[in-house]
């Protein structure tokens, strides 16, 4: 390694300091999801644990929540059960769910705990069904009409008590998202939805949402494009705009909802960038969108 290059590692802890002054002892909540906790390259899985290790050592409390929508595709194709979508939610029978469960609760979930262990951080795993408590969640329909997807489920209540004891020993919870409900049922939630309302219950100082894409975007398939700030205020224009549409109506609404329920900044980044999570936190750019007031 060159001297030019060593004087930019420590410009960059140098602009990282007072950041890790700021957030020291802060509880940060990181929605882990996307196509690259699939990626056969191992550097692009892994940054995503030295990051999570990373705000660890520097005494900030990382709370993980997790997806893995193209593990539970995958693993329906193997049982051979048919995967349908209605109005962008998988409609989820009884059958489908015991796959969800399995698949996010018990091969994901320990994988990211392993992953997060292997560089020297201290990692527990949840199933959500331990944490989560929701309803059936019933889509608009036609008319008026509700449609019932199935264990399909809208979190309405955090436990945080093993995730506060997790904070109090050092260790990062690693959370599936699946819920119960009153009755012991199992539902599968929308990850993005579960990590505000797990950032909400903890009274995060951040959220950060990791995605397939940089951010918020005003046309997709322009990377310039990128919208690095946004104000609540300004959410239900973009909305309107078609800016804000599909999969990324939930994802906003539920970072609008963590804002306006005291969480300081929820972040937007793009986990097939290396080290995205650190970029946006530590640096004075950042690497993505940030939702503020």
């Amino acid at each position: 390694m060159t001297t030019t290059q060593l004087i930019i590692r420590a410009d960059f802890l140098l602009e990282a300091l007072p950041y890790i002054q700021k957030y020291r002892g802060e509880t940060f909540v990181v929605k882990y999801g996307g196509s690259f906790m699939d990626s056969k390259d191992p550097e692009e899985r892994e940054s995503v644990a030295r990051d999570i290790t990373f705000l660890e050592a520097v005494g900030i409390n990382p709370v993980v929540v997790h997806g893995g929508g193209k593990a539970i595709t995958r693993a329906l194709k193997e049982a051979d059960i048919e995967t349908r979508f209605v109005n962008g939610m998988r409609l989820t029978d009884k059958q489908t769910m015991n796959v969800v469960e399995r698949v996010l609760s018990y091969e994901v979930n320990p994988r990211i705990v392993e992953e997060i262990s292997r560089f020297g951080g201290k990692a527990k795993g949840f199933t959500g069904t331990r944490i989560l408590k929701c309803r059936k969640k019933l889509l608009p329909g036609e008319g008026g009409k509700a449609v019932d997807v199935g264990f399909v489920g809208e979190v309405t209540d955090v436990d945080t008590t093993q995730i506060l004891e997790c904070i109090a020993n050092n260790i990062t919870p690693v959370l599936s998202p699946t819920a119960s409900d009153e009755e012991g049922n199992f539902y599968n939630c929308n990850a993005d939805i579960a990590a505000a309302q797990v950032a909400i219950a903890l009274k995060a100082r951040r959220l950060v949402f990791m995605s397939d894409v940089p951010g918020l975007m005003r046309d997709l398939s322009d990377p310039t494009s990128l919208i690095p700030r946004v104000h609540v205020s300004e959410v239900e224009e973009l909305k309107r705009r078609g800016i804000i549409e599909a999969g990324m109506i939930p994802k906003m609404d539920s970072a609008v909802e963590a804002i306006e329920a005291g969480v300081e900044k929820v972040s937007l980044v793009d986990g097939r960038m290396p080290h995205s999570v650190m970029l946006e936190i530590f640096t004075h750019a950042g690497v993505g969108t940030e939702l503020v007031v």
